[in-house]
């Protein structure tokens, strides 16, 4: 049976590590997927695969993996980042107090020459000093590149240690024997190395505080699970961890607490705050009977509910889980951009090499030497793939978690990046639009037949159905405490309604073309029908032995906020589409109550799917949203697929996004944050790519026979750093975004 691993994985330095690890994860037998997370320094592996084999494969790549499982995982590895991060601070710290000091005696002229005895003495000392800066400081860099190198790649620790290395080496050559250069060479880098190994320090650790930031989201989400659960167990209330209940306990929720697993109220009644949840703020009135999730907090009012639920199949769960997989996933964007970041610092290494060939022999003067080696050294200090690597799953991360702010569950990254793309909505009707509550709302009864008398054979005739209207009439039926018949031979006729025997009589219910296809007449009934579809009611047909004995007529009320949002899809040039099954008058009506122009009535489940389809063949990105199983072909068939989450499993497993609240807003607001996330990413990697189009020929000295400008490799390490963490302070600007505030 396939399932998904969540491994933590450290020794990723660059976006060049993501390619290696998940070459390593493919390598391994049963893995069918799997996506590594640059920006959250995790992987997400699909298959049948042991999670052995796949921490021996990503360590055989040079890298290290452990399972996540739980919470308490998260929390690990959570402190153990802390811990890194205050551990670069003092990397850096250390590096500086070696470097800074050299580097403002250098600005003043005030340190030895190379001529003298002592002098040289001085820079021996000053060099074993710098070895422990490389060694302590900059040790991991070294490691980093060595790992690599044994497994045939290279990375951003390759640049890093080939810089830094080469500029102490120099030096200590040039401290060993001067004369071996020409005098305007003889200088030493050591505050150079050091320097440069404080500010990449410094910028890991400001880019790793910065990353923690944007898994906020999924911290709160985690936040949410209790502890502890009151469980009643031989009559006695018992406080346990939450890992300890079981399926069918019975457990006590008092006012203020949060809900523990999922349930169903046995006994009391109460006021619940699942704004976690559906991000809807005003509380849920909850009786016996009705469910309640885990993280939902109990307002006033204590009960007792019966576990349903437990650990990784309540809502909560698997809502962190969707959130967790899309935040790990790629859009195509991220999936290119891997592949260009997997050929970059190979590109790199042969530019230094280049420029290091170019200066040797075609440069002019004394300073040959000097310039050779310095922009070498720059070019491999400047060069970042880092914010390459960060650009498009820092933004993915932000936006995903923004959007469970909003209550909408994005499953992966390529539905984040296509919804922004959608020009056309196509809504199903009943429980997208409308409420999908129906109620009886009027009964005409034709000849003998008594009102009562034929709500009682619809209502038993469409106790065996699962359709909402259905559900309407036989709810009606129980409140005026009507006895269900005896019926035999039910049959669902799939768009049209529905047929079975009772009292050895056969009986038809469902619409004008159910009747027009038995060639019933039902002309008494017209007038009455029309009237109430004009109403965006739906009338049924009922017929005895192929003669219309009268109709029951239904109507489903159209939810409250559902003008608004379609309001703000046209406002934002989205074209908007009614589809349903119903008949056209009333699917006309409906349209016209809510504003939409263009209705598809009539549509059997079957054909859903096509519609989706005839719309994309004209060009149109298509965005379907709805809520049953008959939905579920055209979700999958549209670009993008929305589920309202109040609505069936299937349909939501279909779907691309997941609308927790059940309001249409969530679609506008789901497009509005894909806009947004696809503007970031372009942002992010605009920078990145103009980062090193400029700076790296800047570093190989292309201005110096100009203007005579070189680039110091410090300025260079300093630059280096600050791009990532301009690519992570950018991506947190997602946090801040407000979807209601970007509507044109």
């Amino acid at each position: 049976m396939s399932n998904a691993t969540r491994l933590s994985i450290s020794g990723m330095s660059c976006a060049g590590c993501v390619g290696s690890v998940e070459d390593a994860i493919k390598g391994v037998v049963g893995v069918t997927q799997s996506s590594v997370n640059f920006a959250e320094h995790t992987a997400l592996v699909e298959g049948t695969a042991d999670v052995s084999d796949l921490v021996s494969a990503i360590k055989s790549a040079g890298y290290d993996a452990a399972q996540l499982k739980g919470a308490q995982d998260e929390q690990e590895k959570e402190a153990a980042e802390m811990l890194y991060y205050r551990k670069l601070l003092k990397k850096a710290l250390f590096a500086a107090i070696i470097g800074m000091p050299l580097f403002t005696a250098s600005m003043f002229d005030v340190l030895p020459g190379f001529e003298q005895t002592s002098g040289r003495l001085f820079w021996l000392a000053i060099g074993v000093l710098t070895l422990l800066v490389l060694v302590y400081s900059g040790g991991h860099f070294f490691s980093g590149a060595i790992k690599s190198a044994k497994n045939h790649n290279a990375n951003m620790d390759t640049l890093i240690a080939l810089g830094t290395g080469s500029a102490w080496i120099y030096s200590m050559v040039i401290v060993a024997n001067p004369d071996l250069v020409p005098a305007m060479a003889q200088h030493a880098y050591f505050e150079a190395a050091a320097i440069i190994i404080s500010l990449i320090n410094i910028g890991a650790a400001l880019e790793m505080r910065a990353r923690g930031k944007t898994s906020e989201a999924i911290k709160r989400l985690i936040g949410l699970q209790p502890k502890t659960a009151r469980v009643l167990r031989d009559g006695v209330e018992q406080d346990i961890a939450i890992e300890n209940v079981g399926l069918d306990e019975t457990l006590r929720v008092r006012p203020g607490e949060r809900i523990a697993v999922d349930g169903i109220i046995i006994e009391g009644h109460s006021t619940i705050d699942e704004s976690m949840l559906s991000g809807e703020p005003i509380p849920v009135k909850k009786q016996m009977g009705d469910d309640v999730v885990a993280g939902s907090i109990n307002k006033m009012g204590s009960f007792l509910f019966q576990a349903k639920r437990i650990g990784k199949d309540t809502a909560l769960s698997q809502i962190i889980e969707m959130v967790r997989s899309a935040q790990s996933s790629k859009p195509a964007i991220g999936r290119l951009v891997d592949k260009v970041s997997s050929v970059f610092v190979p590109s790199v290494l042969i530019f230094a090499v280049l420029t290091f060939l170019i200066w040797m022999n075609f440069g002019l003067g004394d300073q040959v030497t000097t310039l050779a080696i310095v922009t070498t050294m720059t070019v491999l200090i400047i060069a970042c793939p880092c914010a390459l690597g960060l650009a498009t799953p820092i933004s993915i991360m932000v936006s995903v978690g923004k959007a469970a702010e909003y209550g909408t569950l994005i499953r992966n990254g390529d539905a984040l990046q296509q919804a922004g793309k959608l020009d056309t909505i196509i809504l199903d009707k009943t429980g997208t639009v409308t409420a999908g509550r129906p109620s009886v709302t009027k009964i005409v009864a034709l000849d003998s037949w008594s009102a009562e008398l034929l709500l009682q054979w619809a209502a038993s005739l469409e106790q065996s159905s699962e359709h909402p209207l259905a559900e309407a009439i036989v709810n009606h039926a129980q409140e005026t405490q009507l006895e269900m018949l005896a019926v035999t031979q039910f049959s669902a006729i799939a768009g049209l309604g529905v047929s079975a025997v009772i009292d050895n009589k056969t009986v038809l219910l469902g619409n004008r073309k159910l009747m027009s296809q038995r060639g019933i007449d039902a002309s008494q009934l017209e007038s009455s029908a029309v009237e109430l579809e004009n109403q965006a009611q739906t009338p049924m047909f009922m017929a005895v032995d192929n003669q219309a004995v009268g109709l029951v007529s239904v109507a489903d009320a159209i939810k409250e906020d559902s003008k608004d949002a379609i309001q703000r899809m046209k406002n934002n040039g989205l074209k908007v589409v009614l589809l349903t099954g119903d008949n056209r008058i009333t699917a006309q009506a409906v349209a016209k109550q809510v504003g939409i122009d263009e209705v598809l009535a009539e549509v059997l489940p079957q054909d859903k799917a096509d519609q989706v389809a005839i719309l994309q063949e004209r060009g149109e990105r298509v965005g379907m949203v709805g809520d049953g199983i008959n939905d579920a072909p055209a979700l999958a068939r549209a670009d993008v697929g929305f589920a309202i989450g109040t609505g069936t499993d299937v349909a939501i497993e279909s779907a691309d996004i997941t609308l927790m609240r059940g309001s249409l807003h969530g679609v506008i607001d789901a497009i509005a944050i894909s806009k947004a996330t696809t503007r970031n990413i372009k942002q992010n990697l605009f920078g990145a790519f103009i980062y090193n189009i400029v700076g790296i020929p800047v570093a190989a000295g292309v201005l110096f026979p100009l203007f005579g400008i070189l680039l110091n490799p410090m300025i260079a390490g300093a630059a280096m750093a600050m791009s990532s963490v301009t690519v992570v302070m950018n991506a947190n600007r997602l946090r801040l975004f407000n979807p209601a505030k970007q509507d044109s």
